[in-house]
């Protein structure tokens, strides 16, 4: 049996996108970059919404780079490539990448099953798409990579409207000032 993990990268304010919908602040660095390797490893399925997706399918035909330590980013596409994908979507027509397949309504039950049914963690991705899991009480474990700005607005990661009751498992600081938190939720 799978948990439901969401994984985000925020501002210190707690948004993944300022007001704009930009995120370039959140680009990682290599350090953070190998780490997030690391957090996507266990990952069998990725649960996204559309605009995630969108941003996300980027990484099933990259660009080659030409660097040399294009290796972090190369191995992150391999892991996003050998997942499968469920899209949550009204709108998207056909994905166009592989292993994807498109749900048009959110559908806890259905979720909660696809979790217990892994044998590997199921991620969860977008903010939209990870309220409405977090709403109906289906994520077990928050995953936040915290950058040290302050963006003032824009889409929050997190609900206002619900309280969480969290045990904290992991902390970790990078040297570009990032800082890791990893938040059991408490049953």
């Amino acid at each position: 049996m799978g948990r439901l993990v969401y994984n985000a990268i925020t501002s210190l304010d707690g948004y993944t996108v300022d007001a704009e919908g930009s995120f370039a602040w959140a680009r990682p660095d290599e350090e953070v970059h190998t780490f997030a390797n690391e957090l996507v490893r266990p990952l069998g399925t990725h649960l996204l919404g559309r605009r995630m997706y969108e941003v996300m399918r980027y990484w099933e035909a990259p660009p080659d780079s030409g660097d040399p330590d294009s290796a972090i980013t190369d191995e992150f596409a391999a892991l996003w490539q050998d997942a499968d994908k469920v899209v949550f979507s009204r709108t998207l027509e056909q994905p166009t990448t592989r292993r994807t397949t498109v749900e048009r309504t959110f559908d806890p039950a259905a979720v909660q099953q696809l979790v217990a049914d892994s044998a590997r963690d199921v991620g969860i991705g977008g903010a939209t798409l990870a309220t409405q899991a977090v709403r109906s009480g289906l994520v077990d474990e928050l995953q936040q990579l915290v950058i040290p700005v302050v963006v003032g607005g824009g889409t929050r990661w997190l609900p206002d409207d619900v309280r969480l009751d969290l045990e904290l498992t992991e902390t970790r600081r990078f040297a570009a000032g990032v800082v890791f938190l990893r938040y059991a939720v408490r049953r």
